[in-house]
């Protein structure tokens, strides 16, 4: 119930840019960057959604200064905007690593990456950052985002659903399931754009989506419990067809997400795996 509310409440203070920082490119980044670095899988997943959220934060907040100075008709802004983008452009990588950090510490794992690891990283990748700039670039993040890192990410919103699944009777084999849940959410992280689009295809019936259907559909693009849910009924469907249609009755009842919805989900992604449009 505390994650279907959390959910929720994100959802219903989306910002327009919500997902704009998702890219498939960024992911590998992160994911390849956190393998690097022998991290699990919860580091990598909480680095992207920090990265995302201070990336939307400072994008607001230079927009913000930027209507202020034309309204004000300050001289210079075309330059002024034009050096802010450079200066989100220059700072990315460096934010992307402090993201990785920070997402290490949150995970509780023994391996956390210090600042040598890190500023060891950017050296080789030829940029001459310092160990002052690097402890301030963490701490930027953190300013931006209120010291709000602690959020869930998608793998818990699948791992409690699992347990719930359990705990209610539904039978399956945990660990085959867990592991393939694992493979399934790092794959529509690496391909969520594709995925979505096929989604939102399916639900509007119409290849050519309007601006205003675009709009509305990042709500579902960033729902974590529909992306749970699809991720564990493509996961039984895969390991054990069987019981596929019983899994898929007992995520409706525990989340309230139509039986509809899952199997659109379900399919969108499938179809993304096995590379075919055929059902």
């Amino acid at each position: 119930i505390q994650l279907a509310t959390e959910n929720e409440q994100y959802l219903s203070e989306l910002p327009e840019q919500a997902g704009c920082f998702k890219e498939s490119r960024i992911v590998e980044f992160i994911f390849l960057l956190s393998e690097k670095w022998h991290l699990g899988q919860s580091a990598r997943y909480q680095a992207v959604e920090l990265l995302e959220r201070y990336m939307i934060k400072q994008v607001e907040q230079i927009s913000k200064s930027f209507r202020e100075n034309v309204k004000n008709h300050e001289p210079g802004q075309r330059s002024s905007w034009s050096s802010l983008e450079d200066q989100i452009c220059n700072t990315f990588v460096l934010r992307l690593v402090s993201c990785v950090q920070l997402a290490s510490k949150l995970s509780l794992h023994y391996n956390i990456v210090n600042t040598n690891t890190a500023l060891q990283f950017l050296q080789s990748l030829k940029y001459s950052y310092t160990k002052q700039e690097l402890l301030e670039s963490e701490l930027t993040v953190l300013k931006t985002l209120h010291f709000q890192i602690n959020m869930s990410t998608p793998l818990v919103y699948v791992e409690l659903l699992l347990e719930v699944l359990g705990h209610n009777g539904c039978l399956l084999p945990a660990k085959p399931l867990h592991q393939m849940c694992m493979q399934l959410l790092d794959f529509s992280y690496l391909t969520r754009g594709p995925i979505y689009d096929t989604l939102l295809k399916i639900v509007i019936e119409n290849s050519t989506p309007s601006k205003l259907q675009l709009a509305k559909f990042v709500a579902v693009k960033e729902d974590s419990m529909l992306l749970a849910v699809g991720i564990i009924s493509a996961s039984v469907f895969i390991l054990n067809l069987g019981h596929w249609m019983q899994v898929v009755e007992h995520l409706n009842s525990i989340t309230g997400i139509t039986s509809q919805s899952i199997l659109e989900f379900s399919y969108a992604l499938l179809t993304h795996i096995v590379g075919t449009s055929t059902p």
